[in-house]
C-alpha cells in the first residue's frame, strides 16, 4: 500500500460521505490518470431517479470527457465498495488497467466476492484489483449508513 492509494481512497470517502449527505448509499469513486484524480462520482440513485447513478458510472462519464475518449487506458479507479455487476462491466468495458477497493461487497461484488467479471479471461480486458484500501473506513460508513436506516424506519413503525 502506497500513501498515495490512501491519498485517493481518502478522497473517495470524502465523495461517499457526500453521498450519505443525500441519504444515498454511501459510495464512492475517483479516476485517476498520471498520478492525477481526473473524474469523480458518488452514488446518486435516489437523487436522479436513476439505477444507473452509481458513484463508478459518474466517475467513468466525467473520466471518459476529461481523457476525451471512451478508453481510459492508463487509468485507475478507486471505489469504497468492490464493484456491482454493472459497474464491474462497465470497468472493464471502458479498458480501465485497475481498480483499488476499500471494501468487499458480498451480496453484489463482482470483483471476487460473488463472481469476478473484472479478471474474467474470457472477456478481451482484464483489469487488476487491488483491495482492502482504508477498509476499515469504508466499511464502517456502510454499516453506519445502514444502522441508521434500520432505526429511522424503527422510529418510523412506532410513531405510527
Amino acid at each position: 500500500m502506497e500513501d498515495k492509494d490512501v491519498a485517493f481512497m481518502q478522497e473517495a470517502l470524502s465523495l461517499a460521505k457526500k453521498a450519505k449527505d443525500l441519504d444515498e448509499v454511501p459510495i464512492g469513486a475517483v479516476i485517476v490518470f498520471n498520478d492525477k484524480i481526473i473524474a469523480k462520482g458518488y452514488n446518486q440513485r435516489n437523487t436522479k431517479k436513476n439505477p444507473l447513478a452509481h458513484a463508478e458510472i459518474q466517475a467513468i462519464e466525467e473520466a471518459a470527457k476529461v481523457i476525451g475518449d471512451w478508453r481510459l487506458e492508463g487509468c485507475s479507479i478507486y471505489v469504497t465498495l468492490e464493484p456491482c455487476p454493472m459497474c464491474a462491466g462497465a470497468i472493464v468495458q471502458a479498458r480501465i488497467d485497475k481498480i483499488i477497493f476499500g471494501t468487499r461487497n458480498p451480496k453484489a461484488g463482482c470483483g471476487g466476492s460473488i463472481i469476478n467479471i473484472l479478471d474474467e479471461p474470457k472477456f478481451n480486458h482484464q483489469v487488476e484489483i487491488v483491495e482492502g484500501i482504508c477498509q476499515e473506513e469504508c466499511s464502517k460508513i456502510l454499516k453506519d449508513f445502514f444502522a441508521e436506516m434500520r432505526n429511522k424506519r424503527i422510529k418510523m413503525e412506532v410513531d405510527i
